[in-house]
């Protein structure tokens, strides 16, 4: 199996690369994110998933092992083709898709193009323990954080006197917005908002 491809990149779009490695080019699958990081003619190491089926086999390259590892999580699910997944990495972050799956958000799965709500809500059910497993490696990727920081922001607004039902909507919409943002952060966003 292909793990990783080092070389020089030949052609470029916004969905593929072709990578020439020892005089050999190989054609892979990119998402957005993976593809805004590279330039034409540049060194680049891409982490490869190999998907062989009988009529084709199929490279996609990923710049991180942690989006392959949330790509191997996506095809997973029934209904979900290496084509959706890509568009999936292509249309939200790593940290927004585990984010989406812990809290049930299925709407915003929805939002990314060729995403139904069947679909959106077995990936919720498919993959809610795993993105969890997957967030103990990456702590960017589990969206306990992420809650850590909302309900400590709302425990700080309430000592000031600003009921938490009021204040708990936007934080929900600020932490959409900005997921890295820092206790302190958030809470003067919120007062910002009220």
């Amino acid at each position: 199996m292909i793990y990783f491809l080092k070389g020089t990149v030949e052609e470029l779009s916004p969905t593929r690369v072709v990578i020439e490695v020892n005089g050999v080019g190989y054609d892979v699958g990119v998402s957005l994110q993976t593809s805004e990081k590279m330039l034409h003619g540049q060194s680049v190491k891409l982490f490869i998933q190999p998907i062989i089926r009988e009529d084709a086999h199929l490279l996609f390259g990923f710049f991180t092992t942690a989006e392959r590892a949330m790509f191997n999580l996506l095809i997973s699910v029934s209904g979900v083709g290496p084509a959706s997944a890509l568009i999936m990495l292509s249309s939200l972050s790593n940290e927004a898709i585990a984010s989406a799956v812990t809290s049930g958000d299925s709407a915003l799965l929805q939002k990314v193009k060729g995403i139904g709500a069947k679909t959106a809500e077995r990936i919720i059910v498919d993959l809610k323990d795993k993105v969890q497993l997957f967030g103990r490696s990456e702590p960017t990727i589990s969206g306990a954080g992420h809650n850590k920081v909302k309900e400590e922001s709302l425990s700080a607004l309430e000592v000031l006197g600003i009921p938490k039902r009021m204040s708990e909507k936007i934080a929900d919409r600020l932490l959409k917005q900005s997921p890295e943002l820092s206790v302190e952060e958030l809470v003067k966003q919120i007062l910002k908002n009220i």
